[in-house]
């Protein structure tokens, strides 16, 4: 067989590819403006990596099995920014709980009554419970979403009922 049918890069086995966080079927791919930013930074990193990666040794296995890698996360990466959607911060009521919001709530009923937590409601990729950040889709976010500010809204978390009231919603700056 001609060498030039041959493709030197591909890695013999499985790969496996990591997915990103997914989406509903036929959802909206929603994203602050800050997501987006990091979306587009995440491809630059990627796109290095990639380029690094072509510069090694082309009979590494391991090598090749890293570039399957990169360029699988490069292309869902890409297709996760084509359809994402920039919602601003400005274009929300600034009293409801919409996406983007900072929402501060209060435990009325439930595990621990009178706890307070604050949140933004940010898309799918954005979302990192370390910086209390929870994507749109989490049951918590679709529960507050529409609430002004003295309303409550009841949900299961956890196995146990709670009841939260809005405290305060505020949206910032699309940073």
């Amino acid at each position: 067989m001609s060498r030039a049918f041959v493709n030197e890069d591909a890695p013999t086995g499985d790969v496996y590819i990591p997915p990103r966080a997914p989406l509903p079927a036929g959802a909206v791919n929603f994203v602050t403006v800050r997501g987006l930013r990091l979306l587009n930074e995440e491809l630059t990193e990627l796109e290095k990596e990639r380029e690094r990666l072509k510069k090694g040794d082309p009979h590494s296995e391991d090598r090749n099995r890293a570039l399957t890698v990169v360029r699988g996360r490069i292309k869902d990466l890409e297709a996760r920014i084509k359809s994402a959607k920039v919602v601003r911060a400005a274009d929300q009521p600034s009293d409801e709980v919409r996406f983007g919001a900072r929402v501060t709530t209060r435990t009325q009923q439930g595990r621990k009554p009178g706890l307070e937590r604050t949140f933004q409601i940010v898309g799918v990729d954005e979302s990192d419970i370390a910086t209390m950040r929870i994507g749109w889709i989490a049951p918590l976010a679709r529960a507050l979403t529409g609430c002004k500010p003295g309303e409550t809204a009841t949900l299961m978390m956890g196995g146990v009922k709670e009841t939260l009231e809005v405290v305060a919603v505020t949206y910032p700056d699309d940073a």
